[in-house]
């Protein structure tokens, strides 16, 4: 069962950009039709981000015109996403005890955050620790939250952290994020560990003990191959693109998609680097106001997105269109193959492009891929059952 279903001349002409119900085509209609039909996931949604704001409403529809969150519950129906993973995101800090102690404190803060504000939504949204509850709740009429780590760096140096955030609901985790950190290398910093740290190398058999998927995405070129040697269970790059599209560290050669797919893995096709990164001096600033939404009033959260809207119009972050997104998640699929690619647009997190800004137009995206040729059982796979796969895969590989 489709969560919070519904069907109206509206979402059709924000989704599928059709002008009118009038002049909507049958082809558009079955568009939708399918859209609404399939189970949809994203890997990567880092909306938790602003859980804290004061005066927010997850449950609200908000305007993107002058709204800063790219996602809510309104607008998840609005777009039909059934889900995701809501990111437990930590910024990068020092290698030392008492930088340890801040991220670990900061990452159960942000963690009881989600738990908080889901229960406020529990007849809409529930949290899912497997497949099994992900399909229950998505039967059920609700929407499915699945629960992640962007950054690893809050364990410190005791690896026992897993076992915690494994009891909190946590079932995937990055290693590491755009600094380096105690575990392994990012992809955009210079080499230190020449890939995983002894302890990143530990990290890597506790999660495949713990069942919980490792994610990929950021790790340098030699930790993704070390990753692979060293892990029984798939990997997963949450948000990630192919370098053959963009070339960008944070993208993934072709050779080593091919890789992560032939064991098992998949790799998310995400809104960023597929264009150069436009970040300037005052988007900077906004970017690190952004993890400060907490402390702000309702006042300051609406300056900061009004001034946030005004940037992405005469100086948006991407110069990315829609058809050269269409044309990377082509390619992505050409190199894995259906079976190997899934969705994680980083909304929340820097994602996003004209055509493409917020969670109520990914129906554009199955549209798309239907013109493409794809099956509508190939598409499934492509919104959440390669996903959902990979993840039954690191549990079965579960070391008792």
């Amino acid at each position: 069962m489709k969560a919070l279903r519904y069907v109206s001349c509206a979402i059709l002409t924000s989704s599928l950009m059709i002008t009118g119900c009038a002049s909507s085509t049958n082809s558009g209609d079955e568009d939708l039709a399918l859209h609404r039909r399939l189970f949809t996931l994203d890997a990567h949604l880092d909306t938790p981000i602003h859980f804290g704001r004061p005066g927010w409403d997850f449950g609200a529809r908000h305007n993107p015109t002058h709204e800063l969150a790219q996602l809510d519950l309104g607008r998840m129906a609005e777009g039909s996403l059934d889900g995701g993973f809501f990111v437990i995101f930590t910024e990068q800090g020092p290698l030392t005890q008492e930088g340890y102690a801040s991220a670990r404190a900061h990452a159960l803060s942000r963690s009881s955050s989600i738990d908080r504000t889901l229960a406020r939504y529990q007849n809409r949204i529930g949290i899912a620790t497997n497949i099994q509850e992900a399909r229950q709740l998505n039967a059920a009429g609700k929407l499915v939250a699945f629960k992640s780590i962007e950054n690893s760096y809050p364990l410190g140096d005791d690896l026992n952290g897993l076992t915690d955030f494994h009891r909190h609901g946590v079932r995937l985790a990055g290693i590491v994020h755009s600094k380096n950190n105690q575990l392994a290398d990012s992809s955009t910093d210079a080499p230190v560990w020449n890939g995983l740290s002894p302890l990143g190398q530990r990290w890597v058999a506790e999660m495949n003990r713990l069942g919980m998927v490792i994610d990929a995405s950021h790790a340098s070129d030699a930790a993704v191959d070390q990753m692979l040697a060293l892990s029984s269970a798939p990997l997963l790059l949450s948000h990630s693109n192919a370098r053959s599209s963009y070339d960008h560290p944070r993208n993934l050669d072709d050779e080593r998609i091919r890789r992560v797919a032939d064991a098992g893995g998949a790799i998310c096709a995400s809104t960023i680097y597929l264009s150069k990164l436009r970040l300037g001096p005052r988007r900077t600033v906004l970017f690190d106001q952004m993890e400060k939404l907490e402390e702000m009033s309702p006042a300051e959260q609406v300056a900061l997105s009004k001034e946030w809207r005004a940037l992405d119009a005469s100086a948006p972050l991407w110069e990315t269109n829609f058809d050269q997104y269409m044309k990377a998640l082509l390619r992505l699929i050409k190199i894995a193959g259906v079976d190997h690619v899934c969705m994680g647009a980083d909304f929340d997190g820097g994602g996003g492009f004209q055509g493409l800004q917020e969670v109520s137009q990914l129906p554009r995206v199955t549209a798309r891929l239907r013109r493409a040729g794809l099956s509508e059982s190939d598409i499934a796979k492509i919104w959440s059952g390669n996903i959902l796969r990979v993840l039954q895969a690191a549990n079965e590989r579960t070391q008792k």
